[in-house]
């Protein structure tokens, strides 16, 4: 399993920078923004330059981009605001192939007009889920056109705020393009050390065949979001989760300081070792 974490930790505008950061916090991995080129996360254009400066950092630092983040809101209440959203994700696809990653990474959205991470009341409706499931399908489109996965993340403030709800859609587009990014801190706010992880063992085995990532956040037990390994999540038994289902994909860590990168990744390397994981130099 490679170790990595959100390029967006370190500041930057140059990939050499921010991957060498990545590097010599001890990591092997990066979930890549396009802010750390010096654009914006969903840019209108990429410049040719772009993405062979990327793919170069990443050979030279011995980081590999295993994905590309690209959150627009999926079912924003503005169709045309959507209409934007995939524009720009087609922008990205083109990229990809020049980034060294077949894996953008989505959020599935929020009926909240202004934060996409955001819940709204009328996120549960059967308009927000036809919206998301018409939205996923000019996604689907644009991912096949360039031979890409696109990688969904259950969140509590999202139309997909469950494993089933996860599952629901992926059986009911029946694309093989849609993979999960699992983070087991979205699964629940606040929850005993029983309940948490029942949650996380079923939507692991719930979601197996389709994970292509882990990410590798925290909470505190007032529900709060805080640094992996500060927190109350069961890591060892997330990650024996993992390994049980044969998952050899990406573990990413991200919601953490620069400052605090080392200290994490000393952390989750000795987690995964003692969960019988090797981590991938």
């Amino acid at each position: 399993m490679r170790l990595g974490i959100f390029s967006r930790t370190f500041a930057g505008s140059d990939p050499a920078t921010v991957l060498g950061a990545a590097a010599q916090a001890g990591f092997t991995a990066a979930q890549y923004n396009m802010v750390c080129s010096g654009l914006a996360a969903m840019p209108e254009a990429i410049g040719a330059d772009v993405a062979p400066r990327v793919a170069r950092a990443a050979r030279q630092t011995g980081v590999e981009i295993v994905a590309v983040s690209g959150t627009y809101n999926m079912i924003h209440p503005d169709r045309k605001v959507r209409a934007a959203g995939h524009a720009r994700l087609e922008t990205l696809a083109r990229a990809c192939a020049g980034l060294g990653t077949a894996l953008i990474t989505l959020c599935t959205g929020t009926r909240d007009p202004q934060d996409p991470w955001r819940g709204h009341p009328d996120n549960g409706t059967p308009q927000a889920w036809r919206d998301l499931l018409e939205s996923m399908e000019k996604a689907i489109a644009i991912a096949e056109a360039y031979g890409l996965h696109l990688g969904i993340e259950p969140e509590l403030a999202n139309v997909v705020h469950s494993a089933p709800r996860a599952r629901a859609l992926i059986d009911q587009l029946g694309s093989a393009r849609l993979r999960i990014v699992l983070d087991p801190a979205n699964l629940f706010e606040c929850a005993t050390p029983q309940e948490q992880r029942s949650t996380v063992a079923a939507a692991i085995d719930l979601l197996a065949d389709r994970i292509a990532m882990g990410h590798a956040k925290d909470r505190h037990g007032d529900g709060s979001f805080a640094t992996a390994g500060t927190g109350v999540l069961d890591y060892p038994h997330y990650l024996s989760r993992l390994k049980a289902v044969g998952f050899d994909g990406a573990l990413i860590t991200h919601g953490l300081c620069a400052a605090e990168a080392p200290g994490v990744a000393t952390y989750l390397k000795r987690v995964l070792g003692e969960a019988g994981i090797r981590v991938q130099a």
